[in-house]
């Protein structure tokens, strides 16, 4: 397999493992209106408990159970599912500012919890040798190809879960939630149990992505889970594709992680002097941020509810 395709592999792995994490988040805050900042606490959560589940067993790290990959990936949906649900009881009843702020506590507890405890999780060290699976099932050059298959038939089935309950009765509750609470509490529906319902499922497909994620790099460790890259930019992600919108969320992660990757070729590539690469290689992080700050101005500026936006229509 050719260099370029493998890139092109590599990077369409990478944006599906995101579309995920979009698709949840716009479930979350451009269907039901909640303010959920800790996405990289439940990615997190979700490649750690498959790597537990999965993995052989390990002195240096909890599990190895040594269980199927796919056993894995529903543990990991099921306990950012349990973390979320967790979460959501004390403070889905209070303001959307008290779900911010609790969410992201809990993702920063989570990632020094993994830092921290080394009987857990091996620490900064991290877990390695992470199963990749179905890798008997086609020969070693094709196994990320199929690995990307699965992640689109999976974005496939999320796309069309989220579609129909999204215009379905409860679908439009949710909806009529995120626009005013009170009208919605004052017909009759009950407001926490519809908005902890779509704080549990979204965060289920996050925690689904972070398994994905996992066994695709086979290695994970504390630093992996930065807020930066998994929260900040999944934001970015829907807020350009378009909230509200399941295919606006989908193209969004695409964009974004053509221009967040090609920004980083770019940056080396025009400063490819040998004096100043390595002066360079510091900032390149910074400005990577700052570019794609500009693109989400832009996008902001002149179409601000997104390169898709949101249907709106009576019902």
């Amino acid at each position: 397999m050719s260099g370029i395709l493998s890139y092109l592999i590599s990077f369409s792995i990478k944006a599906g493992i995101f579309a995920i994490l979009t698709l949840g988040l716009n479930l979350q805050w451009g269907f039901t209106g909640l303010f959920n900042v800790g996405i990289a606490g439940f990615f997190a959560v979700g490649a750690y408990t498959t790597a537990f589940l999965t993995k052989g067993p390990s002195p240096e790290h909890l599990g190895g159970l040594g269980l199927p990959v796919i056993i894995g990936l529903l543990g990991s949906a099921l306990f950012s599912g349990i973390i979320a649900f967790l979460i959501g009881l004390p403070v889905l009843k209070l303001r959307e500012d008290y779900l911010a702020m609790a969410t992201l506590g809990i993702a920063e507890s989570i990632r020094l919890v993994f830092t921290n405890e080394s009987w857990l999780s091996n620490g900064n060290r991290g877990i390695k040798d992470i199963p990749k699976p179905w890798t008997d099932l086609s020969a070693s050059e094709y196994h990320n190809l199929l690995f990307l298959l699965v992640i689109l038939v999976i974005i496939i089935l999320i796309y069309l879960f989220i579609e129909k309950n999204i215009h379905s009765p409860w679908g439009r509750v949710i909806k009529a939630i995120r626009e005013d609470e009170l009208v919605t509490a004052s017909a009759g529906k009950n407001v926490f149990r519809y908005k902890l319902e779509s704080l549990v499922i979204g965060s289920m497909f996050m925690g689904l992505a972070g398994g994905l994620y996992s066994h695709y790099i086979s290695f994970i460790s504390p630093d992996v889970f930065q807020p930066m890259q998994w929260t900040f930019l999944v934001w970015v992600m829907l807020i350009i594709g378009g909230s509200g919108n399941n295919r606006g969320a989908l193209l969004g992660a695409l964009l974004v992680l053509a221009v967040w990757s090609g920004t980083e070729d770019l940056i080396m590539w025009f400063f490819s002097n040998p004096e100043t690469a390595e002066k360079v290689s510091n900032i390149q992080g910074p400005l990577r941020i700052i570019i794609i700050s500009i693109v989400l101005e832009l996008v902001l500026l002149f179409r601000p509810e997104g390169i898709f936006g949101e249907k709106k229509k009576i019902f």
